[in-house]
């Protein structure tokens, strides 16, 4: 059984006391700030959530194995920018007089039908620093989840699901958990081939490295099998076959209508009633399908998690970060996607910066890890 840690936040002289950020508040930061990343492809924006999300991750992050992740989350976000890159160098768009030549690649004719697309040719720097700001974009939405991975952990937040999305919240905290063992498993096999006093490096040391996390991982899955088989895991409980088809008729009749809701919000062009009608009609049916659902599930929780005064400052700094770079008062929205055609140096307007920076308040607003999560408690 799970135990939470204390929920006293002041010692009574001012002073705050460590204890666990309510996992959800966490993710609800990191979404938000994700979704302001994604209204913006400005490098100078971009940089300066990379390093909000280095202090936040560095300032509230435990000493659990699953925590010391992030980094593998920023060589990934690096290799994604490489990627997008090497794609636009080679798959290149043709090059103005203006732009600025940097080399030529072999050019590859193509046929009349592929007309559009160059394989091969001469590119530009303004061809790469387009690209790569396309990249970097994805790369720190990426790197948001990843410090939400970091700082969160998924298994407490799987105990405020609603019951009737109890399994589907098992299969996504399982799947969001790979990466963090995958991680824990590389660092106790490096560690093991210190002891061992390996010299191998490089492609060499690979199979050393994927043979045991591979191991690891088998040996992993086949005890969490056995674990979710002998709770019980999947079986149907006291719903009839009249009640479960009823719970899905809501929820797939709810779905479509938050759908067609988001739709008709999108499109202008669409009737009225595909917009906020129909979206309040699918979000009534959803919460039916899982007041419905619920039900048929019995779980019991000892000492919750507290959600406070730190968790709403957390999750409100996120949210109001993307809330100020969607509506667009105070500066010009074209400062949010510079253009680099000609080639010109990106300006940092002041109202998006100012909300970057909400966002990295997380830091020390959330309280500090208790020495008790020094090591892997889930």
């Amino acid at each position: 059984m799970e135990v939470s840690p204390a929920v006293t936040v002041s010692d009574g002289g001012g002073r705050r006391l460590p204890r666990t950020l309510h996992p959800v508040a966490w993710w609800v930061w990191a979404v938000a700030l994700a979704t302001a990343v994604s209204r913006t492809d400005n490098p100078l924006l971009l940089f300066l959530v990379l390093a909000v999300l280095g202090y936040v991750v560095t300032a509230r992050r435990t000493e659990a194995p699953w925590a010391r992740g992030f980094k593998y989350y920023l060589w990934l976000a690096l290799t994604v920018v490489a990627i997008r890159v090497v794609f636009r160098a080679v798959f290149a768009t043709g090059i103005t007089p203006h732009d600025h030549f940097l080399f030529s690649l072999p050019h590859l004719p193509t046929p009349d039908w592929y007309a559009g697309i160059r394989i091969g040719g001469p590119v530009s720097l303004e061809a790469l620093l387009s690209s790569a700001t396309d990249g970097l974009r994805l790369a720190c939405m990426m790197c948001c989840i990843g410090a939400a991975n970091t700082l969160a952990n998924p298994k407490r937040a799987l105990r405020v699901l609603p019951g009737a999305l109890y399994e589907l919240g098992v299969a996504v905290t399982v799947a969001i958990s790979v990466a963090p063992q995958l991680v824990q498993s590389v660092q106790r096999v490096g560690r093991a081939k210190k002891l061992r006093a390996a010299r191998t490096q490089g492609m060499k040391a690979l199979r050393g490295i994927v043979v045991p996390v591979l191991e690891d991982a088998l040996e992993r899955s086949l005890r969490l099998a056995a674990a979710m088989d002998s709770r019980g895991y999947g079986r149907a409980g006291t719903a009839t076959r009249r009640s479960r088809r009823v719970t899905g008729a809501l929820m797939l009749l709810g779905m479509c209508g938050l759908c067609a809701g988001a739709y008709g919000l999108l499109d202008a062009s669409a009737p009225a009633l595909l917009g906020l009608p129909a979206m309040a009609v699918g979000a009534v049916l959803c919460v039916a399908g899982l007041r419905l659902g619920g039900r048929r599930v019995t779980r019991t929780v000892y000492r919750p998690d507290p959600w406070s005064l730190p968790e709403w400052a957390v999750a409100g700094s996120g949210v109001l970060s993307a809330v100020l770079l969607f509506s667009d008062l105070g500066y010009d929205p074209a400062q949010l996607n510079p253009t680099y055609y000609p080639l010109s140096w990106p300006d940092l307007p002041l109202v998006p910066t100012v909300a970057v920076l909400l966002a990295g308040t997380a830091g020390f607003l959330a309280p500090p890890p208790s020495p008790a999560q020094r090591a892997d408690n889930p």
